[in-house]
Formats: structure tokens, C-alpha cells, sequence
């Protein structure tokens, strides 16, 4: 029997210093999607430089009930619409709130119940506390930054956000 927990990650392909692993990370991410519906468990994946494998690989388990988050969303309006194609999650940090990331804009564009917060610690701090070590407790300047985006106040957003989680990971 396969132990419960709350979902499988952080898993994915990432491209960022260079292709050599390729094949193996398409493998490894392979193998741990297929262990995550075995014990119907969301996954939160890790793309970097990868969208396009990335879907590729869900593309094959798109009628299995995968389900899941982009962990430290930074793609553009064409990632968004193939993640909303498979109604899974973003995870937002610190990178919204930095001046020239551009990726206000396109968080904008997606639909509130599939926004996650997320901290990414020990990196990505959020502007003010951007270049310091991030902690979890940074996670209000995010949410902050989120609710303005949204015209909402703090605490909805949070609420919002909270509720996301909640749904994704089984809290409820």
C-alpha cells in the first residue's frame, strides 16, 4: 500500500544549464506522475526552460485525472493557457512583485481559483525584502501585492489562496 501524503514534488524538467539529462529527467518525471495517480496525489512541478516537455509528458496523462501546481510560475500567456487546459494550479513568490518581471501582467490573465502563494525559500524574496533570505513570513508582501493586483483586500486574497491550497492538497 502506498502512503498518503500530500502531494508529489517537487517534480519536473529542468533546462536551464543544459539538455544533457534530458531523457533521464522525461523518465524520472514519468515515473514519479504514474506513482502520483497510483496514490491519487496532485503533483507540483518544477519547469524551468522545460514548458514545452513538460507538456508533453502531461499530455499523455491527461486522462488520467492528473492534477497539480506549477511551482514558481514565471512562463508567459502561452504557458497559461495550456496549464488552464489542464485545470491545474499556479504557485506565485517573489518574482510578481519584482519591477521589470513582467509576470503581473499575465497572472492577470488566470483565473483566481487556481492561484497558490508560495514562499520558495531560502530565494526569491519579495520586493522590500528582495536580496535578503526569504522566509515564510515574507509570504504577506506577496499577498499583498496580489490582493492590489486584483482590486481585493488583503484578506480575501488570503482567503482565496487559503481555499486554493485547501482544494489542490485535501485540506478540507
Amino acid at each position: 500500500m502506498i502512503g498518503r501524503g500530500l502531494a508529489v514534488g517537487e517534480i519536473g524538467i529542468d533546462l536551464y544549464w543544459d539538455k544533457t539529462y534530458l531523457n533521464q529527467q522525461l523518465i524520472a518525471f514519468k515515473s514519479q506522475i504514474e506513482y502520483a495517480i497510483a496514490a491519487d496525489l496532485p503533483i507540483v512541478i518544477h519547469a524551468r526552460n522545460s514548458f514545452n516537455e513538460i507538456f508533453e509528458v502531461l499530455d499523455t496523462f491527461k486522462s488520467n485525472g492528473i492534477r497539480g501546481v506549477f511551482h514558481s510560475f514565471t512562463g508567459g500567456l502561452p504557458e497559461l493557457e495550456r496549464i488552464r487546459q489542464y485545470d491545474f494550479y499556479i504557485g506565485i513568490n517573489g518574482i510578481v512583485t519584482f519591477k521589470n518581471s513582467g509576470l503581473a501582467e499575465v497572472i492577470k490573465q488566470f483565473p483566481l481559483n487556481r492561484i497558490l502563494l508560495e514562499t520558495d525559500s531560502p530565494y526569491l524574496s519579495p520586493v522590500p525584502k528582495r536580496g535578503m533570505r526569504n522566509e515564510s513570513a515574507h509570504l504577506v508582501y506577496i499577498n499583498d501585492f496580489m490582493a492590489n493586483l486584483f482590486s481585493l483586500t488583503p484578506e480575501k486574497f488570503a482567503e482565496i489562496s487559503s481555499d486554493n491550497a485547501a482544494e489542490l492538497f485535501n485540506l478540507i
